[in-house]
């Protein structure tokens, strides 16, 4: 059986999942970091991580690290990483664009023997239906005669410095019952928590794809308590205290979900859900569900202002918090969006604010223009939208003072005590 010193790494794509992979398996091996972002890989060579999911001490470690923007620098390795996004496009359709422009990639520099490992949340089939076409085009080689591939997804968590690659178990499969093993073993060298070895690729698929289904789902349900209790005068975040007293109840909370899997990998599974003929309601219904939160916030903004006689058309709301989670940059389908725009169309004047996430980054995928630290005493309504470290240290005070006099509190995250805002989810 082949040996696993045998294998040269590449990883390709080098953002919150493919640079930490890089930097633990270039601790004890070569490997090379490929992207084709031209500015993250200088930055990466300067010691820089804009993603902050690694210190510049964190990224020395990886001492047998190479990055680089060319195909040529990728072409001795024998076992490629595919760490790539796998967005939605505007009508909730997967888009595995960038999965098989790698695959395209991979596929001018493949030579038999090889190896090519997925990591990005796809729907069950697309490893070996979709990408396994264009490696086999481009190379010109043939699938499990000449090369192999393999799919173990990835289960990074943004801004989660607790649960890091080697501490969270990994999935593995491959192609060929050889393959899974190799894949397998490599992976036992850097994942200290241990892998599951999956028997078969789609299997591995489906496992992550249903992973943030029922996260998406959890959450689904948590909002609509949360619909009901508004209604009924009852704090929320009170009853899932009360209710989490019981060993079995799953501590979820209500909130707008977003990210780069958990408001995803649903759309995936019901896409191929549909292709085999099955209509997914119960997903499906969650997602809606989870989808019209932004517009509910919206509009529970404008009736506490109309409630206090602030003027609406004209009035300024600050909202602090873009990133889709709290203590990181991350913007990849940030769903505060959808409340910003939703006050926009009501004539509103907004203010976004996040010491975290780069001016650029939220301009250029957003079209929002942060502002820097606040004015006091400047805004009718203040929206909590991301628990950052920051704004917990704002306390009550802190944040009150952001606001003139009257004006509304909307704390979305239960960042507050509940006498402190005059709004909650």
């Amino acid at each position: 059986m082949r040996s696993t010193s045998d294998l040269r790494l590449a990883v390709i794509g080098l953002g919150y999942v493919g640079l930490p992979l890089a930097v633990e398996f270039a601790k004890t091996r070569t490997v090379v970091g490929f992207d084709i972002n031209e500015r993250r890989i200088e930055g990466l060579r300067d010691g820089l991580d804009v993603t902050l999911e690694l210190s510049p001490q964190e990224l020395a470690a990886g001492d047998r690290l190479s990055f680089t923007t060319r195909a040529a620098d990728i072409a001795d390795c024998n076992f490629y990483i595919v760490t790539v996004p796998t967005p939605v496009d505007d009508d909730k359709q997967p888009d595995l664009g960038p999965c098989l422009a790698a695959s395209a990639t991979i596929g001018k520099v493949l030579q038999k023997g090889d190896i090519v490992v997925y990591e990005s949340t796809v729907y069950p089939g697309a490893t070996e239906e979709d990408c396994v076409p264009v490696l086999e085009k481009i190379s010109g080689l043939k699938f499990n005669e000449d090369f192999f591939v393999g799919y173990s997804p990835e289960r990074i968590n943004p801004g989660d410095k607790d649960r890091r690659v080697a501490t969270i178990k990994k999935i593995t499969s491959g192609s060929t019952p050889e393959v899974a093993d190799l894949i397998d073993r490599l992976y036992n060298e850097i994942v200290t928590a241990g892998t599951h070895k999956a028997p078969s690729i789609k299997v591995a698929e489906a496992a992550k794809v249903i992973e943030n289904t029922q996260r998406d789902l959890n959450i689904a349900i948590v909002n609509e308590f949360a619909l009901i209790f508004s209604k009924l005068g009852i704090d929320t975040e009170a009853v899932l205290k009360a209710a989490g007293t019981k060993w079995t109840f799953l501590p979820f909370g209500p909130g707008l979900v977003g990210g780069h899997r958990t408001g995803v990998g649903h759309w995936y599974l019901a896409h191929k859900a549909q292709s085999v003929g099955y209509y997914p309601e119960i997903i499906l219904t969650g997602r809606r569900l989870n989808d019209s939160m932004g517009p509910y916030v919206a509009s529970q903004v404008i009736k506490a202002m109309v409630k206090k006689r602030i003027q609406v058309v004209g009035g300024r709301v600050l909202v602090l918090g873009l990133a889709f989670k709290e203590n990181c940059p991350d913007l990849r389908n940030t769903r505060i969006v959808d409340f910003v725009r939703e006050l926009k169309d009501f004539g509103v004047n907004v203010d976004v604010s996040d010491p975290w996430v780069a001016p650029d980054d939220a301009k250029r995928e957003y079209g929002i223009d942060l502002i820097g630290t606040p004015e006091q005493r400047s805004y009718d309504a203040i929206i909590i939208a991301v628990a950052h470290d920051q704004y917990r240290q704002l306390g009550a005070s802190g944040i009150h003072d952001f606001g003139r006099d009257p004006h509304v509190l909307y704390d979305l995250k239960y960042l507050l005590p509940y006498e402190e805002s005059d709004l909650r989810l």
